[in-house]
């Protein structure tokens, strides 16, 4: 009877995929595709955004290695996002669309949606920003560029705006700010379809659309006639806006674009000066209405001055104050995003192959 031995690449192979199952809580058949390894060298190709955990990662390879006596030389590791499958054809260079809707106005969608944008950016991947409120566009107030006025290189599409190295765009770059944009439904259906199909997008991992609140004609436009990938509720924990938000997470499901979670958003305060923490607009709504919708909950965000402060002096907190305790929530609100879109994609190709 013959026995085979495992070669050194082999085990290296077996010690990384056992690292990244545990790191990221997956079984090891699915991470072993992202090993690839040459001698003593391992290269990792991640499929979603975790630049925040490269090091940590890297560090129990490392200290794995060594306990087995298994020489490692260089841990090399990388983004490599795919395309998830959508309805409708692609826009040219936005490998995912992603939506962050809510159900009413005033629960921090926009500035939400800014500042995971610039977390996506930190955690490795390549986003852009698309202002899909007509009505009442707040972006480029919240990156800081609304004297920036529309270029084309070849009079057919927009170059998008950038800010601090996003790519966005908006109807406000268009329209004076103090001028009132009253346009029905089918018209600001068309203009928004035109916004994302007529700007000269690079290369994007993911496209954050900021929705307007309600489940009305532009929702439904981008919804039912755009590649959207999936869709983020933003929620605070009181009553109205859970209600509101349960609402948005419906219309997704009617329209079959897969719902990645919901961020619970000004989830409590903390008293800057002695800790005390006071949950002004209630206590778990959001944790209460992801259970009900056995959607995950992606984070909860806290109620500070200083993303306010930030956001209103065109400097997203991520920008302004990357090391912030408040921006790596942020992060880690990003990186579940990511994971989660990845994680979906696995159950497709799992349905599919039943």
């Amino acid at each position: 009877m013959l026995f085979s031995r495992s070669t050194p690449e082999q085990k290296r192979q077996s010690l990384v995929s056992k690292q990244l199952a545990a790191q990221f809580e997956l079984a090891d058949k699915h991470v072993g595709t992202w090993v690839t390894v040459s001698g003593d060298d391992v290269l990792i190709t991640l499929p979603f955004a975790a630049a925040t955990v490269h090091d940590v990662l890297t560090a129990h390879i490392r200290k794995a290695a060594h306990e087995e006596n298994l020489p490692i030389q260089n841990i090399v590791t990388e983004t490599d996002i795919q395309a998830s499958p959508t309805k409708v054809a692609k826009v040219t260079n936005i490998k995912n669309i992603i939506a962050v809707a809510s159900g009413k106005g005033g629960v921090g969608k926009s500035t939400t949606s800014v500042n995971i944008a610039y977390a996506l950016m930190a955690q490795g991947a390549k986003v852009g920003l698309l202002d899909a409120d007509i009505y009442g566009p707040s972006i480029p107030i919240m990156l800081g560029n609304t004297d920036s006025t529309p270029a084309s290189r070849d009079d057919k599409t927009i170059i998008p705006f950038a800010a601090h190295g996003l790519v966005a765009c908006s109807i406000g770059y268009f329209v004076p700010a103090e001028n009132a944009t009253v346009w029905r439904g089918p018209m600001a259906s068309k203009a928004l379809e035109q916004l994302l199909r007529e700007t000269d997008w690079p290369e994007l991992d993911y496209l954050i659309v900021d929705m307007p609140p309600g489940t009305g004609d532009i929702q439904l436009t981008l919804a039912q006639q755009m590649p959207v990938s999936a869709a983020v509720i933003v929620t605070t924990p009181q009553d109205l806006a859970v209600a509101d938000a349960s609402k948005g997470i419906t219309m997704f499901n009617k329209v079959d674009v897969p719902v990645l979670g919901l961020i619970e958003n000004m989830s409590l305060y903390i008293c800057p000066k002695c800790g005390h923490q006071d949950h002004i607009f209630d206590k778990d709504g959001g944790v209460e209405l992801a259970k009900r919708n056995k959607v995950p909950l992606l984070g909860q965000l806290p109620l500070n001055v200083k993303i306010r402060q930030h956001t209103d002096e065109g400097t997203p907190l991520l920008v302004a104050e990357p090391h912030d305790p408040l921006s790596q929530t942020y992060m880690t609100c990003a990186a579940a995003i990511s994971k989660q879109l990845y994680m979906d994609g696995l159950m497709d190709l799992r349905i599919q192959n039943i």
